[in-house]
């Protein structure tokens, strides 16, 4: 179990803070909404660790995250842009998945059959169309096998067909994998692939 308790934050020369808390299952996705400035995006940089909380705790499975650095922790992100490096492979990509790029072949080629993307790690990145950077990206995702799995509008720049599947795709593997899963984004359809929803409201800020 994924867990907030009390989690504050606030930005350094603001007067108000954000208090987050809620629990979150294996194999289960939150979708999270709200209107500018109500904290998404900090809900999942607390997560990831890319900022630290004021007060509170995150813990998964009674074990507390607060104080373990960013790239310790057991966290996997999917951005809106895919972050791939598109100079090199899509072999290559996969590779940074594991400490100093040793990867075996096999677990590559399986991450890429998983996300229907079979006989392309030879090409780079940048050769690669908008969707299957981001089944690439999903593929490294695969391959890190965190229990933690963070989505962050990674569907909008995708065409209607494409994102469908993605979803579609996504949605298996977070229920295989048992992944603790948050998705943000403005589109309903997205927040159709959310077992719950969370809205946030700039205005539920409080003074600090």
């Amino acid at each position: 179990m994924l867990e907030l308790d009390a989690l504050r934050f606030a930005h350094p020369g603001q007067d108000r803070h954000y208090t987050f808390t809620l629990s979150l299952a294996p194999g289960e996705i939150l979708g999270i909404s709200g209107t500018s400035g109500a904290g998404k995006s900090t809900l999942l940089d607390l997560i990831a660790g890319f900022v630290s909380p004021l007060s509170g705790d995150l813990t998964l499975d009674g074990q507390s995250l607060v104080d373990v650095p960013p790239e310790q922790r057991p966290v996997a992100i999917l951005f809106q842009a895919d972050n791939l490096f598109d100079h090199l492979s899509v072999d290559r990509n996969l590779a940074l998945a594991r400490p100093r790029g040793r990867l075996p072949q096999d677990e590559r080629d399986a991450s890429l059959e998983a996300v229907g993307l079979a006989g392309l790690g030879h090409r780079r990145a940048a050769t690669l169309s908008g969707g299957q950077k981001q089944r690439a990206a999903l593929a490294r995702c695969l391959l890190l096998d965190r229990p933690v799995l963070l989505l962050d509008e990674p569907f909008s720049a995708l065409d209607v067909t494409t994102a469908d599947a993605m979803r579609e795709l996504v949605r298996k593997l977070v229920s295989a994998r048992g992944w603790h899963t948050l998705l943000v984004s403005h589109h309903e359809s997205d927040l159709a692939l959310a077992d719950r929803r969370l809205h946030l409201e700039a205005e539920q800020l409080q003074p600090g």
